[in-house]
């Protein structure tokens, strides 16, 4: 009767979230209650002027499911970015609270509230804020998701803040002024294609994603922005590991970046009931 529940209970976390697993954003639904999930994810980009090999990141990181409502993660991340060696670069937190579900057969609405912190070691570089490596600060947002049968569509809103000592220094000028917050938006997009019906817990789930990611400066005289579109497809096997894969590549916009486009491709491992 315990492996019954537990496969049924499997079947419904897949079936109902499989499809707003997003790559590149974060859903308002959280990983399952009491469970840990371990991720390796990777980051490639080409050579830039001021590097003249491809470039990469690595990120480790586990996430906690420490209620319905309640979800933690932290990780690391390596990579030779912004130096020409391979070494780490930083370490983040994130916490996210559901306070609204509406849940129907097939269908539901949630919105979510998450904040997360950063701390790096590398230099100072570009406009682009990203807490992932390359800027120490903290970010507050908002996220909402909404799920039909096989389609989830999600947005998200959020504020970030840089917290580099350069930002209270009077003793030096820099030309073009630094970026230190910003706005960021997101909509995400995500399509279940396999199995068409759900008969095994073991059977491996498709799905397809399409996200639009986007940044706007809140300095009075740097108004820079970007806007970039990223498809993805997501194998799930054994309802408990998840492959990802994924290009990110700009729209539009005039933000100094790393780059303006890049590969992603990531490994996921669910523990369910292991906390």
């Amino acid at each position: 009767m315990k492996h019954a529940c537990l496969v049924i209970s499997i079947l419904i976390v897949i079936a109902v979230n499989g499809q707003e697993l997003y790559v590149f954003s974060d859903p308002a639904s959280n990983i399952p209650a009491r469970s840990i999930s371990v991720k390796i994810s990777g980051q490639f980009m080409g050579p830039q002027t001021w590097h003249d090999q491809r470039m990469q990141r690595y990120v480790s990181e586990v996430m906690l499911g420490l209620s319905k409502k309640w979800m933690l993660r932290t990780g690391v991340t390596f990579g030779d970015m912004h130096t020409s060696n391979f070494a780490w670069e930083s370490t983040y937190a994130y916490l996210k609270y559901r306070f609204l579900s509406k849940d129907d057969v097939h269908k539901h609405f949630r919105m979510a509230v998450f904040a997360d912190g950063s701390y790096t070691r590398v230099p100072f570089h570009n406009d682009e804020i990203t807490l992932q490596g390359d800027k120490s600060g903290v970010q507050l947002g908002l996220i909402a998701t909404q799920l039909w049968n096989k389609l989830a569509v999600s947005g998200t809103v959020s504020h970030t803040q840089v917290l580099d000592k350069s930002r209270n220094s009077k003793n030096v000028i820099y030309v073009p002024s630094r970026v230190y917050q910003a706005m960021n938006y997101s909509l995400s997009a995500g399509y279940l294609v396999l199995p068409r019906e759900y008969t095994d817990y073991k059977q491996t789930n498709l799905n397809l994603y399409a996200e639009l990611l986007a940044q706007q400066s809140l300095e009075a005289d740097r108004k820079v922005y970007y806007i970039d579109l990223a498809p993805a497809v997501q194998l799930i096997f054994n309802s408990n590991m998840k492959l990802n894969l994924g290009y990110r590549f700009q729209l539009g916009g005039n933000m100094q970046r790393m780059a303006n486009a890049s590969w992603f491709i990531s490994l996921e491992r669910t523990f369910l009931n292991a906390l």
